[in-house]
């Protein structure tokens, strides 16, 4: 029933359900009268007989404004297909940058099997943590208050967890486990609160049961000493990734079917290609850093900088030139967006961004000592990283197009062939071999045409 704004009340009393419990219009004018003052442009009021719900809008439009047993305004983001990426959302993601310089910062200075080890963990954790809140606010809406404070909050615990990660592996382990448990439970429970009787609640019902399993394993590892904190904190990150491929599944309350998860893929797309930027930020961030203070420069720290920055360049243009935004286009016209942005935009986009930030540390470890050898360290994370960014980048064109780029394999095989030679070349030379590695799928993506990459590869918009 579709009623003025102005008459709203009195008729909304006289066809309201019985199991609404009102009486009188004096029990919905306090919901007239708050529509009214917040939202001045909306002319219609309407109760919906399917959830009971009450809906406001302009002539063909709708929001939902308020549920029984919700708060008065709903907290999900209206899908009117010109939403993007807001402040909040790029504020938000400050701490983060943080964070990923933490990490190449903590890379560089435990440059071996342990130290990679524990690094990709640390990863792992930022990177759940990250992804998790950013797919939740493709659902709420970053306007509303709450969903500020919940951000905020979210903010604050992983900027003290970000100044631990140094210590993440001595005395400051039980802040990274404390603060993943409290960040990754508190923002579920505020999910199930926020989704209230939606058709998304079941769902956040079981992500908050499945973050009391790894919140309780990353405060257990935080107690934990040795090798032991290193287990409890992969299983942590293995659960938090893979959960979703059994779909949350939680006995008594079923499992997640992808096509429930009803993202908007433009959005996504953005908010993972965002976080990708953060990371190629720290390289450009570690070559600056690197310049100032310097009156005089030799020819190799020259060459280094330029190499570096080089370097940095190639891995934006090989994400983000054509794939990028094909990527977007098709996760966005996907039947089936959240079984999409699940591989493409979840999984693959592990080794992506793990692998920029190694090359941002390798880069750190060049520049130091551009001329000498560069030894195991710089070599194994420069080469070893800009490998491990192509096999992302393939896994995400094979998860998209569901197309095994050969030219990535290609780059991989000779990066990682290089890599005991690169030992006992000189730094120099080491970057230069990255650049030649990119340099393989760069050329290889050059030779095709971007019109005979949409028509000759279609998007994988069913299935992984």
């Amino acid at each position: 029933m579709l009623l003025h704004t102005n008459g709203a009340a009195e008729g909304l009393a006289k066809v309201a359900p019985p199991e609404l419990g009102i009486a009188t219009t004096r029990d919905l004018r306090p919901i007239c009268e708050y529509c009214d003052q917040t939202w001045p442009d909306y002319r219609f009021l309407w109760l919906s007989p399917a959830n009971y719900a009450i809906h406001f809008g302009l002539f063909g439009q709708m929001e939902v404004a308020h549920h029984v047993g919700m708060p008065a305004v709903s907290l999900l983001r209206a899908r009117t297909g010109l939403r993007g990426v807001t402040n909040t959302e790029l504020f938000f993601d400050l701490v983060y940058a943080f964070a990923v310089t933490q990490l190449s910062h903590y890379l560089v200075d435990h440059a071996t099997v342990e130290g990679v080890i524990q690094a990709a963990v640390l990863f792992g954790i930022v990177w759940t943590i990250w992804a998790s809140t950013a797919y939740l606010v493709n659902w709420l809406d970053p306007h509303q208050r709450p969903v500020q404070w919940m951000l905020l909050a979210v903010m604050v615990v992983s900027l003290v967890s970000s100044a631990a990660i140094p210590q993440a592996f001595g005395p400051a382990g039980l802040v990274i486990g404390a603060s993943y448990a409290a960040v990754q439970i508190g923002r579920n429970l505020f999910a199930v609160y926020a989704t209230r009787h939606e058709a998304l609640e079941r769902n956040f019902q079981r992500f908050f049961v499945w973050s009391l399993v790894g919140g309780s394993l990353a405060i257990i590892g935080g107690l934990a000493v040795g090798n032991l904190r290193e287990v409890l904190w992969a299983l942590v990150v293995a659960l938090d990734l893979f959960s979703t491929a059994v779909g949350f599944y939680v006995p008594g309350l079923g499992r997640t079917a992808t096509r429930e998860w009803t993202i908007d893929g433009a959005h996504a797309a953005e908010r993972i290609q965002a976080f990708v930027m953060i990371a190629l930020g720290e390289s450009i961030v570690i070559v600056g850093a690197s310049l100032t203070g310097f009156k005089d420069l030799s020819l190799a720290e020259i060459i280094a900088y330029l190499l570096a920055f080089v370097t940095t360049v190639t891995l934006w243009w090989v994400y983000f030139d054509r794939s990028a935004a094909f990527a977007a286009r098709a996760l966005a016209s996907s039947p089936d967006p959240g079984r999409l942005a699940r591989s493409a935009f979840y999984w693959a986009q592990v080794p992506v961004v793990a692998g920029i930030i190694a090359v941002a540390a390798g880069d750190r470890l060049l520049l130091a000592q551009p001329t000498q050898l560069a030894g195991v360290a710089t070599a194994s994370i420069l080469l070893g990283g800009t490998a491990i960014f192509l096999a992302g980048h393939a896994l995400f064109k094979l998860a998209i197009w569901h197309h095994v780029s050969r030219p990535h394999i290609a780059a991989i095989i000779l990066l990682l062939l290089l890599i005991p030679i690169g030992v006992f070349l000189p730094g120099l030379a080491v970057a230069a071999l990255a650049i030649v590695g990119l340099g393989v799928v760069v050329a290889a993506l050059r030779g095709q045409a971007a019109v005979a990459v949409i028509e000759a590869i279609r998007p994988a918009t069913a299935g992984d």
